[in-house]
């Protein structure tokens, strides 16, 4: 009897062809993971870990234990007995030669078979396993098998087989579309097809998400492909092998490789780093260990050692140099939550598609790792249960963890405690700042550096009063030290040393260095810029300039990036101790003012007709510095967008609801949709705290139903529409939140009452006169009454809508309302000129660079091109809706994107691909709760 174990799709066992049956799904998990590492003794709690993380249930045990005996009973049925043994150090998974399909796999791609290797696929990995290590597993398999498509397609184009492989390439990017070397084969397909136009935009495409998501360029190798398609250079021409009905590629072709996008976050290494030989020895030598953990006091150089050997490793470690700041001893700032943590690090590696919970994470972390050598420091962690979701699993990167504690319950990873420098390290530290000063006082430097507790930071602060104090000697500085150490006797001797050199440099800096010092310590957000720090201090921007400067200069203030100053925690706290009352207790009041203006300023820019003139609004304090288009606009709200929802959180409780209001379009049309939650919740809880004093409280709980729709949280959109209608009396306020109820019961094909909702929206709206509210609502009245079949009452409403906005000159709004009408017209049988409708919104959107909505707009053209019989066009089209959908993280449009494809793929014959698809969005309809669940479902019945 032949056996043979598939782990490429639904995880099962053959016997002569025939599925075994009788293994129960966690079963098939156990075997699973012992076959991805087959050939490798297993430990019991390496097997409870990967089947359940963090969550493990107090029975694992027994469950690996009857999981294993109902295997081997199963195997002992088809004469597989063998194929699971125990050994001292846990079970073995030994299936083999030839009957494991992973395995066929890899031998078959490293021979150049790629077309070969490929067939072994039967939808996604281990299809049908829900255990923790399932998501990273499956991710690190995805990519070997993404690797084997790049390489045969790269053999396909070699040979001028460019029309064989362009429906299924546009079908790859659509899944993958921040893959550079897939999209860069995909353009030149394109080029070689004669659709040069198809090839730019699909380039452009690319470009503009990888901006979004990741603030980077495309590499050297894409930009100059893009180049050579707009100048048809004769270079890419090739001539066409076959038809792509005729032959085949040369599967062992050989595989020009690009270079993988490299991502660096890595700080500003100082160039007066000193001393830390041995330390920076041990670090550079201990490279090969997969964690090391480096602990010591505040203020012992942990952050510099660890990214001075980042740097000096970066080479080793091509794939990615990473940083974040967990924030365990921050002032005022709570640490940052694992979970949080997860998604920047994988943001930091350009991912877009990153999972809700957080064991979800970590383990997409972990594949990442698994698959890619970098480096990445974890800076500031409270204990080991702070980081232990951001560990790896097997891996050649390097995570380097900082800490104030030793983290000894950390298994497998290598610590490194950090002292106080040696006198020599501590001297050379003190000399690379003073210069020859130190050279002629030896004894003096000795006791500065004692009076210093040989502590880099207190070291640095210290001689910088040197450096900027010419006349200054270095005994005069030992003696100003001594008498300040000797005032602070009653604190332990590392903290007097440190406070000792803060005072001292303290009391050096000018008045005005001196209070906007603590101010900065009284400032809730991660960093800070000059205009915001002007408003702080009620000073001209260019004094708040010189005065940043003159701190950094000081060494007071860090800066990670230019123009932006950051406070070490120490400082920080050193800051708020001084601050006391300071008689200045607007600073915050000023800080949030200049973000409330700011803020309108720059959404203004964005969506002129969104930001409205409110009642009651606080006047700007100190001057607001102009936005000037949207460019910088988009680039202020995402560099002070952490800063604000910090100042909101520990700020003030004034003006939070006009900043809400301000806030809202940009938050929502660009995705950050758990800073709009966190904004309108506070918004809520100060106005209804704050009573008569606050804005009521109607148009928070109407913003946060619209917040909760756009997340496709229907329960709670529809829960706080109906508080929002109970708490206001406001048209406006009112006519907004019975939007929302209608909008989710379109979602939930309740077209009735959809349609009720939206007609009593729509009076409000009239009442108050609001004509681009108006304009909205009918827009989406529109939509249901589509919805039921009326098309020509529909397209009136409609028609309305678009005269309305474009009398408002109100771009989003026409965008939507031409949406909606491409729609109809597809209804109607009317398709090409519903994709002229559909175009021209996508134009508009992306003209406001509006990617989220603008993936509705290419939904709408795949749909309409599907409509026509033009299955490939419909693939292009909801493959480019899907890449920005995942970009503004848009799950409806996700979920109707992969539902096109699946469409689109069945009608041409490729239920593979249809499957692949119509799977993804079935988890997202059954996430969202809406009736297209089972219409999925029984497109995969067919397939």
């Amino acid at each position: 009897m032949e056996i043979r174990f598939t782990l490429l799709g639904p995880v099962q066992v053959l016997a002569d062809g025939e599925a075994v049956r009788g293994i129960a799904p966690r079963h098939r998990a156990v075997l699973a993971y012992l076959l991805l590492n087959a050939g490798r003794v297993i430990g019991m709690e390496k097997l409870i870990d990967a089947l359940w993380g963090y969550d493990r249930p107090d029975t694992a045990r027994s469950q690996i234990h009857a999981a294993i005996t109902a295997l081997r009973r199963v195997l002992r049925g088809v004469g597989a007995d063998h194929v699971i043994e125990t050994r001292p150090g846990g079970y073995v998974a030994l299936p083999g030669p030839g009957r494991l399909d992973v395995q066929d796999f890899a031998e078959l791609v490293a021979a150049g078979r790629f077309r070969d290797a490929l067939e072994l696929w039967h939808g996604d990995a281990l299809a049908d396993v829900h255990a923790a290590y399932a998501q990273g597993a499956r991710a690190l398999l995805d990519d070997r098998r993404l690797t084997a498509i790049e390489r045969l397609v790269e053999a396909e184009l070699d040979a001028g087989r460019h029309g064989r492989v362009l429906d299924e390439l546009a079908g790859h990017v659509a899944a993958h579309p921040l893959r550079e070397r897939l999209v860069g084969q995909l353009v030149l397909a394109l080029h070689r097809s004669g659709r040069q136009a198809d090839a730019l935009a699909a380039a452009r495409s690319y470009r503009t998400a990888l901006a979004e998501e990741q603030g980077l360029d495309p590499g050297r190798d894409f930009a100059e492909l893009e180049r050579a398609v707009l100048a048809d250079s004769p270079a890419l021409r090739v001539e066409a092998a076959d038809t792509p009905e005729q032959g085949g590629a040369t599967d062992g072709a050989a595989d020009r490789a690009t270079d993988r996008a490299r991502s660096n976050f890595l700080p500003y290494d100082i160039p007066d780093f000193a001393g830390r030989t041995a330390e920076l020895d041990r670090l550079l030598a201990d490279h090969r260990n997969t964690v090391v953990t480096i602990d010591g006091m505040a203020g012992i150089g942990k952050t510099t050692l660890a990214v001075r050997a980042a740097h000096r490793l970066a080479d080793r470690f091509p794939d990615g140099q990473l940083f974040i700041d967990l924030r365990a001893h921050t002032g005022g700032q709570e640490p940052l939550p694992a979970s949080a943590a997860l998604e920047i690090l994988l943001r930091q590696l350009g991912l877009t598609d990153i999972p809700v919970a957080e064991s979800e994470r970590s383990a997409l972390w972990r594949a990442e790792l698994a698959r890619r050598r970098l480096i990445a420091v974890l800076d500031n962690a409270a204990d080991g249960e702070h980081v232990r979701p951001l560990l790896p699993g097997v891996s050649d990167s390097l995570l380097l963890i900082t800490s104030r504690r030793r983290l000894v319950d950390l298994d497998g990873a290598h610590a490194l405690s950090v002292e106080a420098l040696p006198s020599r390290d501590a001297a050379a530290l003190f000399e690379s700042v003073v210069g020859e000063r130190a050279v002629a006082e030896p004894e003096a430097v000795r006791e500065v550096l004692e009076l210093c507790g040989y502590l880099p930071l207190a070291i640095r602060i210290a001689a910088a009063r040197l450096q900027h104090r010419p006349r200054w000697t270095v005994s005069y500085l030992a003696g100003r030290l001594h008498d300040e150490r000797r005032r602070l006797g009653e604190l332990a001797t590392s903290e007097r040393s440190v406070a000792a050199a803060f005072t001292v440099s303290y009391e050096q800096l000018g008045t005005a260095e001196q209070r906007m010092f603590r101010l900065l310590g009284r400032a809730p957000g991660p960093d800070i810029e000059p205009h915001a720090a002007a408003a702080l201090a009620g000073v001209p921007v260019p004094e708040a300039e010189d005065l940043l400067e003159n701190l950094l200069d000081a060494h007071m203030l860090l800066q990670r990036e230019p123009g932006r100053y950051t406070l070490h925690d120490l400082l920080r706290e050193h800051a708020r101790s001084l601050a006391g009352d300071d008689g200045d207790d607007g600073a915050l009041m000023r800080l949030l003012l200049h973000y409330l203006h700011r803020s309108r300023s720059a959404v203004k820019q964005l969506f002129p007709h969104r930001v409205p003139d409110r009642p009651n609004m606080p006047p700007e304090i100190t001057p607001v510095e102009p936005i000037g288009g949207a460019a910088e606009a988009i680039g202020w709200l995402d560099a002070e967008r952490a800063n604000i929802i910090a100042t909101v959180v520990h700020g003030p409780e004034v003006c939070i609801s006009h900043l809400a209001v301000a806030l809202s379009p940009y938050l929502d049309r660009q995705g950050h949709h758990d800073d709009a939650l966190t904004l309108h919740t506070v918004a809520l809880r100060r106005s209804r705290a704050l009573g008569e004093h606050a804005m009521p409280p109607g148009r928070a709980l109407a913003d946060l139903a619209w917040t909760h729709w756009r997340r496709g949280d229907y329960e709670r959109s529809a829960a706080f529409a109906r508080e929002a209608l109970e708490a206001s009396e406001d048209p406006h306020e009112r006519s907004l939140a019975l939007n929302a109820l209608g909008n989710v019961a379109w979602r939930r094909r309740e077209s009735a009452q959809a349609e009720r909702y939206l007609k009593q929206a729509l009076d409000l709206t009239r009442i108050a006169g609001d004509w681009s509210r108006e304009g909205f609502v009918l827009g989406d009245l529109g939509m249901i009454l589509d919805q039921t079949g009326r098309h020509e009452e529909a397209r009136r409403h409609l028609d309305l809508a678009l005269a309305l906005h474009r009398k408002e000159g109100d771009p989003l709004g026409e965008a939507r309302v031409l949406n909606h009408i491409g729609s109809v017209l597809r209804h109607q049988g009317r398709a090409e000129e519903a994709m002229a409708r559909h175009r021209e919104a996508g134009e508009l959107y992306r003209a406001m660079g509006n990617g989220g909505d603008e993936a509705s707009a290419f939904n709408g053209l795949g749909e309409a091109a599907l409509a026509l019989g033009e299955a490939a066009r419909a693939i292009e089209e909801h493959a480019a809706a899907l890449a920005l959908a995942d970009a503004a993280r848009n799950r409806p449009e996700q979920a109707r994107a992969h539902d096109g494809l699946a469409r689109a793929h069945l009608s041409l014959g490729r239920d593979d691909r249809a499957r692949e698809h119509g799977r993804a969005a079935l988890r997202l309809y059954e996430e969202l709760g809406v009736p297209e669940t089972d219409e999925v479902r029984a497109l995969l019945g067919s397939a």
